[in-house]
């Protein structure tokens, strides 16, 4: 007989964490159509997948969080992620578009964007042959941008940007893990 009640008593239990899982949203596992993913995880670290590799660092040493746009060299407009630690190393994730892209419509804008969109097209091409994907990849020059502590990755969208943003304060504010992925 205890055995059976002991064995009912377990039953209730996992589905009482079953039926706590499927109704707590901070548990469940998102994907979008961007084949992005941001998932809950018991462990005190945030932990990014993107292109161009992955980053993880405990929570309790991030030092702050921060997005902000710029123009690079009078040519690029960069959207970026900043997660700054209390390690050597600084995380920045970008997603960076030619300033021409915010002219389209003039005349001037219409055609560096034609040009701009060329070089992609010949960028992806080169990718494709290579079997790599060069425009996924961080551009650096030595020894300016590979010695300066920072640890870059590039995102392909704002929008991509804008949910990892949003995964690396939350897990930050909450204390909870979280581990971000691009598909």
């Amino acid at each position: 007989m205890q055995q059976h009640l002991l064995i009912a008593g377990f039953a209730v239990a996992a589905l009482c964490c079953s039926l706590e899982a499927q109704n707590n949203p901070n548990n469940s596992q998102q994907q979008d159509d961007d084949g992005v993913t941001d998932q809950l995880q018991r462990e005190r670290f945030w932990e990014a997948n993107v292109g161009g590799g992955q980053f993880m660092v405990a929570l309790n040493h991030i030092t702050s969080v921060s997005r902000h746009r710029y123009i690079l060299d009078g040519n690029l407009l960069v959207d970026e992620v900043t997660v700054d630690t209390n390690g050597q190393a600084l995380a920045r994730f970008y997603y960076i578009t030619p300033v021409t892209d915010e002219m389209r419509g003039s005349g001037i804008g219409g055609a560096a964007s034609r040009m701009v969109d060329r070089g992609k097209q010949l960028v992806d091409r080169g990718g494709q042959i290579t079997g790599t994907q060069i425009h996924e990849m961080v551009q650096k020059k030595f020894p300016h941008t590979t010695h300066a502590k920072c640890i870059e990755y590039r995102v392909m969208s704002s929008d991509i940007l804008g949910q990892l943003y949003g995964s690396v304060r939350t897990a930050w504010r909450s204390g909870r893990g979280r581990v971000f992925s691009i598909q």
